[in-house]
């Protein structure tokens, strides 16, 4: 893998100062930079300075990992910076932004092919982490915010902040709570968890279900009664009762009702609280792809300990 090494000095002026902040993701701000006669676009990660000796090995370990991941919906790694304390990563720049930015705060609503397709990028780009690539990766904070778009619109995962790496024939790790925290699965809860891919099967659910309906998977504000707060529930709640029109807005006209339950039903099994229940992502694939029978799922309820 060829990845440049930079000077702090090119990249402060490649980004005039640290001028643009285009998004926050674990251990660190990006900003927007330029590079080359070409003038490329860059993203340029600036990692918190509080990172310590242990830091600085996962760094390496992080910037050796991502540089060797190839896949069309990974953002890729171009090069770094180590200089004393400061540590910089330096990635392709995505043009059109987050999906949280498209989902929440977007004038636009996607299609329903759109939904799918974007769905297929992200358990795509999860597949080969988790199977595909030399050193499987748990991303471990899988959400809105790390799913870039761009100008194609097609969905490349950003950020692996959190990644532990795992050699192959160890299917766990441990790992210490940092992420977005209604995107990780209920056994980041218990103390000394260990967290297997699994986790990032809840958490593309905990997205899925957020795509379809266009809102935050925990929502006080917008919903007319408490059994929408929570929306896995709440999807749960309208699968069972066959209301899945409800999930949706009322002025949405061209609803495609066979991808809406898949897309559901799909959901519904990666936010199961039972890891041995979620499945794995090639037959996530499978199922969206609609090459697979999609089960029944049972309720995702949270399990009273």
């Amino acid at each position: 893998c060829s990845l440049r090494s930079f000077s702090f000095e090119e990249l402060a002026k490649s980004t005039g100062g640290f001028s643009e902040e285009i998004g926050r993701g674990s251990f660190g701000a990006v900003y927007k930079g330029k590079i080359g006669n070409n003038n490329r676009s860059i993203g340029v990660k600036k990692l918190e300075e509080k990172i310590d000796d242990e830091g600085e090995r996962e760094f390496q370990a992080e910037i050796t990992a991502i540089a060797r991941t190839h896949h069309r919906n990974l953002v890729k790694l171009i090069g770094f910076c180590i200089e004393g304390s400061k540590k910089l990563l330096v990635y392709e720049f995505v043009s059109k932004g987050s999906l949280e930015k498209l989902l929440f705060y977007g004038e636009t609503r996607l299609s329903w092919k759109e939904k799918m397709k974007l769905a297929l990028d992200v358990a795509s780009g999860l597949l080969y982490l988790h199977e595909e690539c030399e050193v499987r990766i748990i991303h471990c904070n899988i959400n809105p915010r790390n799913i870039l778009m761009d100008e194609a619109w097609t969905a490349k995962i950003s950020d692996f902040g959190l990644a532990r790496l795992i050699r192959r024939g160890h299917s766990r790790t441990k790992i210490g709570d940092d992420g977005t925290s209604r995107y990780l699965a209920p056994e980041w809860q218990k103390e000394d968890a260990s967290i297997s891919v699994k986790a990032d099967i809840y958490s593309f659910g905990v997205v899925l279900l957020e795509i379809i309906c266009h809102r935050k998977s925990i929502e006080m504000n917008n919903i007319s009664s408490a059994d929408e707060i929570l929306l896995s529930n709440w999807a749960y709640q309208c699968f069972a009762s066959g209301q899945l029109n409800k999930l949706i807005a009322h002025d949405e006209n061209d609803v495609d009702w066979k991808i809406l339950e898949i897309l559901v039903k799909v959901g519904l099994w990666c936010v199961q609280d039972q890891q041995s229940l979620r499945p794995a992502m090639k037959n996530v694939i499978l199922m969206l792809e609609g090459l697979k029978d999609i089960p029944v799922p049972p309720s995702p309820a949270r399990l009273v300990e």
